[in-house]
C-alpha cells in the first residue's frame, strides 16, 4: 500500500536507560493521539529496533508539506506539554526529518519495516531518483514485501527551531527509503537487493544508515 498522504515526518531516537517505560504510555496516550489530531496528519506509527539503531522509528503521514509547515502543527511543536517536556529528556542520537514522498507502492502494510538514509550529492539527484525508482519497483515484486518508499527531507522546513526541539541535538536525514514486509529474511533480502543496485552510485549516496524495525503502535485520524 502506498503511504498515506505525500508527505511524511520521520524521527529516529534512542531512549536514555529507565526512560523506555515512560516513553512508551507517553507516545502511545498522549503524543501520538495529539499528532494525529492536527488537521492533515493522517496516520502515526511507531515501530521498534530488530536490528541497526537508534531503537525506535516514529513515522507520521500527512496531506502534503504545507501541513508539516502549517500553524497547527507549529503550535504543537511550540507549546509541548509537561509531560513532553518530560519525556524528550530522555531522548538520545535524534534525527528528525520532514520530508516529500516522491515515490510510494506497494500491496498493503507491513508489519516491518527497513529503513535506509543516506545523502546524495546535488549534481546527481536526478539520475539517483530513477535509480532508486527502478531498483524499488524490483523489490516491491519480491517474495513477503508489501511496500517500498522513497522520500526526500526538505532541509529547511526539517530545522525549525521550535520549544519542544529546543536544547536537544536533532540531526535531519536527507534521503529516505523505506522497505515495508511480513518477515526479517524477506526484508533484510530486500535491503541487499537494494545495495546491489545501488553499487554502481556509491559515490553519489556516501554511506548507508540501516535499521530493521517492528511495528509497536499505530493510530490513523
Amino acid at each position: 500500500m502506498t503511504l498515506l498522504g505525500t508527505a511524511i515526518v520521520a524521527i529516529w531516537n534512542g531512549i536514555a536507560p529507565g526512560g523506555v517505560d515512560n516513553f512508551i504510555e507517553w507516545h502511545n496516550r498522549e503524543h501520538i493521539p495529539e499528532r494525529v489530531a492536527i488537521p492533515g496528519f493522517l496516520r502515526g506509527r511507531r515501530y521498534e529496533a530488530i536490528h541497526g539503531s537508534p531503537a525506535y522509528f516514529t513515522l507520521y503521514e500527512a496531506t502534503d508539506t504545507a501541513v508539516l509547515q502549517g500553524q497547527p502543527y507549529l503550535d504543537r511543536l511550540n507549546a509541548p506539554t509537561e509531560w513532553t517536556r518530560r519525556s524528550t529528556k530522555d531522548f538520545t542520537d535524534t534525527s528528525r526529518g520532514v520530508c516529500e514522498t516522491v515515490h510510494s507502492s506497494g500491496c498493503g502494510d507491513g508489519g516491518l519495516l527497513l529503513t535506509l538514509r543516506f545523502d546524495a550529492g546535488p549534481d546527481q539527484q536526478g539520475t539517483l531518483r530513477n535509480a532508486i525508482r527502478a531498483a524499488l519497483r524490483e523489490i516491491e515484486a519480491m517474495p513477503g514485501i508489501s511496500g517500498v518508499h522513497l522520500c526526500i527531507a526538505d532541509q529547511g522546513a526539517s530545522g525549525i527551531e521550535t520549544a519542544e526541539r529546543k536544547g536537544r541535538a536533532v540531526g535531519v536525514p536527507n534521503w529516505i527509503v523505506l522497505i515495508e514486509g511480513g518477515s526479517t529474511d524477506p526484508v533484510d533480502a530486500a535491503g541487499e537487493t537494494f545495495a546491489t543496485a545501488m553499487a554502481d552510485h556509491a559515490d553519489a549516496i556516501g554511506p548507508v544508515d540501516s535499521g530493521l524495525y517492528r511495528l509497536q503502535f499505530s493510530l490513523s485520524e
